[in-house]
């Protein structure tokens, strides 16, 4: 297909393809379908047998003890930070550049969260910052691993150890990636991964926390749904009545067995659908090398980048536009986007709280101004990817200086 010259759809002129496409869109198949039906026939929808063979089918994948299925990544990340004493008034060192469910979880547990600004290369928190934002008040650490990229972890772990802090993976993003020979959400005292509908494995919302502590474990299986004593999901099984105790004022953050049942066979073609994305990354390095934007850095060495995010940089001093005018275009070729992440010290919420400035964390704000997210699935055709390929080029000539 020949764009040279063509007129942009926003301008009036012929999208690249007929139908859009949406960013994000989740790759499900029948045999995920025959196991929600199967889970609606059996009668047995909330938690239950299915949340509990998820939690198995994690457990071993990660490589951990524990993994705990919760509703959401944000409320394992919440229960993360109870589980750990953190109390209200001190303090939890984070990067803005994240999903404000990072921070928001913090203000949960009335305790302050520390930014400190991420590489620009990467969007992962930059280690070196972190011993200087320590303070007497300090509890925890959220390293984000961001868009799938393991985050510095040995650094941060030495840090850590020597002002006896709590290590919390934010693993949204990152069930696939492997660091210097350990496996993301097996490193830090616990971790919070993602089953939210865009991610790698979905089950509409959910979340798993993953741990090798007993005592966390057994805390939050409680707190995670209502703070009844262990084993209560199944009083209402086909095993005797069970009477059960309130042990915490807890939550309602458990998963339901019709969510487990749509992760359930994702977990089993996890590894077949990272090659699918990485030979789209490869290509889109391939066709994206000549234009006006900065490619995703490569892996560090020695680690697997779990390629959940696609994030180009617009280089704003090649191009006559500014990102938002090119994600409006790319949508008009029919083509969904996503923005990951607008800095947390640029909203509003924080801006205003903690009296942030735009130039506060340099990094995350470069990045901001600039980031565009493409699609990447394994539920992309080839004839998917070209077109997105095609429309990306199309615009980014347009604007080129």
């Amino acid at each position: 297909m020949s764009i040279s010259g063509m007129k942009l759809a926003v301008e009036g002129g012929k999208p690249v393809r007929d139908t859009f496409l949406v960013f994000g869109s989740p790759d499900i198949r029948r045999e995920d379908m025959d196991e929600v039906y199967n889970t609606l026939v059996s009668g047995w929808i909330s938690t239950g047998p299915r949340v509990e063979k998820f939690e198995q089918k994690i457990k071993e994948y990660v490589g951990t003890k524990y993994a705990l299925a919760v509703n959401s990544c944000t409320a394992g990340l919440h229960l993360a930070m109870l589980v750990s004493g953190i109390k209200e008034g001190e303090e939890v060192i984070t990067c803005p550049m994240t999903f404000a469910a990072t921070a928001n979880v913090i203000h949960h547990i009335n305790a302050k969260p520390v930014f400190v600004d991420c590489l620009r290369d990467s969007g992962n928190i930059d280690s070196a910052q972190i011993e200087e934002k320590i303070t007497d008040r300090t509890r925890a650490i959220i390293p984000v691993h961001f868009a799938g990229r393991p985050a510095d972890m040995n650094p941060i772990l030495k840090i850590a150890e020597k002002h006896k802090l709590v290590v919390i993976e934010d693993a949204a993003h990152a069930l696939e990636a492997w660091y210097k020979g350990a496996k993301i959400g097996a490193i830090g005292d616990l971790a919070s991964f993602s089953f939210y509908v865009t991610k790698n494995v979905t089950t509409g919302e959910g979340g798993m926390v993953t741990t090798n502590n007993d005592e966390y474990a057994r805390k939050i299986q409680q707190y995670a749904l209502h703070g009844l004593s262990k084993g209560a999901w199944k009083r209402y099984s086909d095993q005797e009545f069970k009477h059960y105790q309130v042990v915490f004022p807890g939550y309602k953050y458990n998963m339901m067995d019709i969510q487990a049942a749509l992760g359930l066979h994702q977990v089993a073609r996890v590894e077949e659908n990272l090659k699918r994305r990485e030979s789209i990354w490869k290509y889109y390095d391939e066709r994206f090398s000549d234009l006006p934007f900065f490619i995703p850095s490569p892996p560090q060495e020695d680690t697997r980048h779990a390629r959940h995010l696609y994030t180009i940089l617009v280089d704003l001093d090649r191009v006559s536009t500014d990102r938002d005018t090119i994600q409006r275009s790319l949508s008009c070729e029919n083509i969904g986007t996503g923005i990951h992440y607008i800095s947390l010290h640029l909203h509003a919420y924080y801006r205003e709280t903690y009296g942030f400035r735009e130039d506060d964390f340099p990094n995350a704000r470069f990045i901001s101004e600039r980031t565009l997210s493409l699609p990447l699935s394994p539920k992309l055709t080839d004839s998917d990817v070209e077109d997105i390929v095609n429309a990306v080029r199309k615009v980014f000539l347009h604007f080129r200086k």
